[in-house]
């Protein structure tokens, strides 16, 4: 199999129109018949979905500090045109140093950086911007420059002979308009499957394109991908039969760690609690993380799904992550002050009536249950634990390296916590 090429889209900084001209760009290119594929740097949940409607292929998450580099290569790697959208500024990344910035993708693969600038409240200063980010790394490669939220003939003439100078190509021009941004809630946008309008949303982000934007030109700055070595030390599996929550309300799960279980062996069925499913016959039922609490009122009463995990949990292990963590509790306060009876296999508390910011990448150790040593994983929401008792799941320290209060609950065979699990730390 040919492995093919790459391009990584970044910013200044978030806010710059990234994830909409990133989607605008992998439907135009699938609409001519281009050989197109995403994946999305950081820990994001969101973006990946949108990705993948976009561009009719499965949206990767590469984390350039949770995985290691041979890891992301391996994910990388294949055949096509893989563009990769970058995460807030293109040197922005975890404290102290910086560490896992979309700069960091771009060094560990090789590959080059357009950026895509808001010009909305600039002129001729956007040539010092990209200079600035052109210089900044020498081996961080910016090969190119998309004006965004341009307003005129005139504004657009300004900015582009500002830019003559350093040499750095404009691929595009787009202008200011309505409609082009995402409707919002407290984690960010809503998911993929919550737009009925999506399709059409994204054939219009398609025309102002292909409009705007020299897709010819974009495609041929991409460099080759580097070549498959291994898997990158995939995670093994946690057990041989294992259930996955799968709807609106349990949606995030890693799509390269479930590739991992399969690969080794596993066999992995996907079961839906919002439909009042019980959990097929399995080893291990996970619960991943998603929105919950937008849908406490349902799962609280759903008697297959409650009943199915019950059982589950007496003959084999049950994982919940962040708000499957939640599920897995006594009961889940939402944002009106409701109170709703959840699962009651964890002696856990949660509320959303005061929210309140967790945020972070984690360094986790294993104390016992699902997981075994030492892994990477993230922290983002803004529940608040009112009560939890019981053993915890892990030692925690952020990326500074910080002790953190421990992590998560272990109960027999049923665990959960906060923390997003990335990948194993190597």
């Amino acid at each position: 199999m040919a492995n093919g090429s790459g391009l990584i889209l970044s910013a200044p900084a978030s806010g710059s129109g990234k994830t909409t001209l990133t989607l605008g760009i992998l439907r135009a290119l699938k609409l001519r018949g281009v050989d197109v594929r995403s994946a999305k740097s950081g820990p994001d949940y969101i973006d990946p979905r949108f990705h993948a409607a976009a561009s009719g292929q499965a949206c990767l998450n590469l984390d350039a500090w949770a995985m290691t580099p041979d890891r992301l290569r391996a994910l990388a790697s294949g055949p096509g045109t893989l563009l990769i959208e970058g995460a807030m500024g293109l040197f922005d990344g975890a404290p102290p140093s910086g560490k896992g910035a979309t700069a960091d993708l771009a060094r560990h693969l090789g590959l080059p950086v357009v950026l895509i600038i808001d010009t909305a409240k600039q002129s001729q200063s956007v040539a010092a911007v990209a200079m600035g980010f052109a210089r900044h790394q020498p081996d961080v490669r910016v090969v190119g420059v998309i004006l965004n939220n341009t307003g005129s003939d005139r504004h657009e003439k300004m900015l582009r002979d500002a830019l003559l100078p350093t040499g750095l190509p404009v691929l595009g021009s787009v202008r200011r308009q309505a409609g082009l941004a995402h409707p919002s809630r407290h984690l960010g946008l809503v998911q993929a499957d919550e737009r009925p309008d999506l399709e059409d949303f994204l054939d219009h982000v398609a025309t102002i394109v292909n409009q705007s934007i020299d897709l010819e030109t974009l495609l041929a700055l991409a460099s080759p991908l580097p070549s498959r070595d291994g898997n990158g030390v995939a995670m093994p599996p946690p057990a041989q039969r294992i259930s996955v929550a799968h709807d609106a309300a349990f949606a995030f799960a890693y799509p390269h760690l479930l590739a991992d279980w399969q690969a080794a062996g596993a066999e992995i069925n996907l079961f839906s609690p919002l439909a009042d499913q019980a959990p097929p016959p399995c080893d291990l039922v996970f619960l991943p993380g998603g929105y919950p609490e937008l849908h406490a009122g349902r799962l609280s009463g759903n008697a297959a799904f409650l009943s199915g995990l019950r059982q589950a949990a007496e003959t084999g292990a049950v994982y919940g992550e962040c708000g499957g963590y939640m599920v897995l509790g006594d009961s889940l306060t939402d944002a009106e002050g409701r109170v709703h009876s959840m699962t009651g296999l964890l002696r856990l508390e949660t509320s959303f009536a005061a929210r309140k910011l967790h945020l972070g990448y984690r360094h986790l150790v294993a104390l016992g249950g699902l997981w075994q040593g030492e892994l990477n994983g993230h922290e983002f929401h803004y529940a608040t634990t009112l009560k939890a008792q019981g053993q915890a799941l892990f030692n925690a320290r952020n990326a500074e390296g910080e002790t953190l209060p421990d992590m998560g609950l272990r109960t027999g065979r049923v665990s959960g916590s906060f923390a997003h699990v990335i990948d194993r730390a190597v």
